[in-house]
This record gives C-alpha cells, structure tokens and sequence, in this order.
C-alpha cells in the first residue's frame, strides 16, 4: 500500500506568494528566466533556475550553480520571505484555468514506494536530468519542485477536501498567463490522520509529470543514507515531494510534432504513402482542424490542412499501441519519414498543445519545418494503463495543463 505523509512545508508568506511563485524549472530555458527573473527578486526561478544569477557562459551543471540555489533559498529565508511551518501538515493546492478547476494534496510520497513501484512510472528518463536535480536536492538540501502524481478517485478523500475548502484560502493569486492558484493549509489533526489513513489503502499512484525529479527524490535518497551512519529510514530524505489530483480531475492536452524535411521523398509520393493508410481530406479552415476523435490527425504543409483519418484498426490489446502518438510514429515518423528514434532525432521537435495550431501553422510558414502534424490528446486512462502494464510511452505524449507553480510548498530534508 502507498505511504504518503505531511510535513513542515517552507512557504511564501502570503502577500508575496505571487512574486515567489514560479515556471516549473523545465518549461523556460536560462534566457527565458532570466528575462522573466530580472526584475523579481523573490522570483523563486532563482532556485530553480540558479544559473539566471550567473554570467551566461555558465556550466548549468557546475557546482556552483547548486551552491547558488542553496544560498537563494536561504536569502529568501533570511528575508522572511519564505516561513516554515511549525507543525506537519497537509497542503491542498487548486488550479483554476478557464473553466477547468482541479484540486491536488501537496504531500511527501516514500521513496521506497518509488523504488518498488507502487508509485508508477510511464516514462524513460535521461541521465544528465536526473543528475541535474539530484544535484540540485542534495546541495540546496530541498525538494522544490513537487511531482505530479495521480490517484484515483476517491469519495472519503473529495469529502475531506471539500469541508477545507469552505474555508478561505492561505493563498489566492491569478498568475499572468491567467491560472488562478490558491492554497490552504490542512493541520486539523483528524483531517490530517484521515488523508493519510485512506491513501494507505491505495495500492499505487501514478506519476503523471515529474519522473525526473522522483527519479532524483530516490537517488538523493541514497546518497544521504550513505552520508548518515544514524540511518533510521524515518528522515525526509527518504520522501520526496509531490502533488496528488483525483483522475478524474486532470487535463491532458496533444502533444503535437513538426518534422524539418520529407526524408528526400517528393511532395506528391509522400502524398501517396499516406493515402494507404489514410483517408485524407482538405480543411478549409484552420478553425476546423482541430482533431476531434482518436486516430484522427490534422496535418499542415504547403500552405494547407488536411485531416488524416487512420484506415487501419490499432492493436488496442496493448496500451502503447494503442495511443495516437505510437500510431503516428510507427505508421509515418518512422517508415515514411526515417524518424525512428524521436528522443534523439534532430529533424523532430514538439510542440505542447497549449500554443494551439496557429503555432504550428507559425514554423512551418518561417520555412524552417516542413509539415506539422497535431493529434487526439491521450486520456488520461490510457496513461494509467501504461503505466499499470509497466510499459514506456512514447517521448512527449502528454502535456498537462495547467502547471504548477515552483515555491507554493518546498521540501526541507535537512
């Protein structure tokens, strides 16, 4: 069964949680925070991203990179500005993104669950990653970004949370990309014993977003046990943090592709390639394009849409196969296109399904990719089958919306 606990969370006070607040450490690169950073002390991309305090010839992977995260978190703390918590507790955190609201328990998860796979993983992870956030954890002493996992739903659990929620939020604050966030504090002590008892009863949890920095919260693990000879197992480092939401509460938008060139093949014979295993037909309009059923494909080159409806029937027997993303890849990336690895192929690149297909109609105009495909985003079911099978899923097969916010809640494992 699955061990979750609370925890002196380390927080904004409450007037400056919307400076503190940030971008996830992977979705900017080191110029977009820094741009985003420079007039925002508080931001806390100064934790994540430490680099933006460096000279931009700076090795993100240098030493001293993590040394500035350690000394921004205790700048930060010096100014008051980030307030542990006296007492463990929970922590409910509410996305509100257009008429899309969900609700998740920020709490620390076991890394032995992680290790023995109660939590459950869907996806490969690259090894400079994860020893990027390893790093990160181990010098700045604290987890600062939170993984987001997946339950399933349950009635307890919604009953709980909604007698929290009657009460005003800790935090409430609209960030600029319009995502409202707030979140309360749990420390009732029933409340708390009872979050915890019914999540003991969950055989698992899925990661949904995170695998990098779950994968560290375990490998951090490890190398604080072999620095603690007093090792009881009961410490902070042997959990790491997260975000639990119901399944039925999550989001999940394409993840779409654009490719740079045909594989030397001529428009009109790629054309051909793809009506055997297609019905195509002409969009008109760019606000039609959007795929509305699974298997079903909007594809823009040479100026237009086309809809490509697969002809075929997916082996729906196996989980991977049966996603729209496998699909794509192995009936067009890969034989037509001679895209057979996407992880590592130059001529691919994707594009999160937030910045809709004007963006793909946008790159495939500059003249630097030459057709873009947009897809059926996975459900949120499937991901869990995958990950129940213990299988991969395809690089970038889901991008979740809305993010949360860096520095909400950290994670002290002093």
């Amino acid at each position: 069964m699955v061990v979750i606990k609370p925890f002196r969370g380390l927080r904004p006070v409450p007037d400056k949680a919307p400076q503190v607040a940030s971008p996830p450490y992977d979705v900017l690169s080191s110029e977009e925070a820094r741009r985003m950073a420079k007039e925002n002390r508080y931001s806390f991309l100064h934790v994540v991203k430490p680099e933006i305090d460096l000279p931009p010839d700076t090795d993100p992977y240098s030493d001293t990179v993590y040394e500035t995260a350690a000394k921004n978190i205790k700048w930060l703390r010096d100014e008051n500005v980030l307030i542990q918590d006296d007492s463990d507790c929970y922590y409910l955190y509410q996305l509100q993104m257009n008429d899309h609201i969900q609700t998740g328990l920020v709490a620390v998860a076991s890394v032995q669950d992680y290790d023995e796979n109660r939590i459950k993983k869907h996806e490969l992870t690259r090894p400079v990653k994860e020893d990027d956030r390893t790093k990160h954890i181990i010098t700045s002493r604290a987890q600062t970004g939170p993984v987001f996992c997946i339950y399933k739903s349950n009635p307890e659990l919604r009953m709980i949370f909604g007698q929290v929620m009657t009460e005003e939020p800790d935090v409430s604050f609209v960030g600029d990309d319009g995502v409202k966030h707030r979140l309360w504090k749990i420390d009732d002590k029933n409340k708390v014993e009872k979050i915890t008892e019914v999540f003991g009863k969950f055989p698992e949890i899925y990661i949904a977003d995170g695998h990098h920095r779950s994968a560290a919260g375990s490998r951090a693990a490890k190398e604080f046990r072999k620095m603690n000879p007093n090792h009881t197992g009961t410490e902070e480092y042997n959990y790491f943090l997260t975000v639990v939401f119901p399944d039925d509460e999550m989001k999940i938008l394409p993840y779409n592709r654009v490719i740079k060139d045909l594989n030397g093949i001529p428009d009109e014979q790629f054309m051909d390639r793809l009506a055997e295993l297609f019905q195509i037909e002409t969009i008109p309009d760019i606000s039609e394009a959007e795929p509305d059923k699974p298997y079903s494909y909007a594809m823009y080159m040479n100026g237009a849409w086309r809809r490509l409806t697969y002809s075929q029937t997916p082996d729906t027997s196996d989980p991977v196969e049966a996603l729209d993303v496998q699909v794509l890849a192995k009936n067009v990336l890969d034989p037509i296109l001679g895209i057979g690895d996407p992880r590592t192929d130059p001529r691919i690149n994707f594009v999160g399904g937030i910045r809709g297909l004007e963006e793909l109609k946008k790159l495939v105009d500059s003249g630097k990719w030459k057709v873009a495909f947009a897809l059926y985003p996975t459900k949120v079911d499937q991901l869990l089958k995958v990950a129940d099978a213990n299988k991969v899923m395809p690089p970038k097969s889901t991008w979740f919306e809305p993010k949360l916010r860096s520095g909400m809640v950290v994670h002290l494992i002093d």
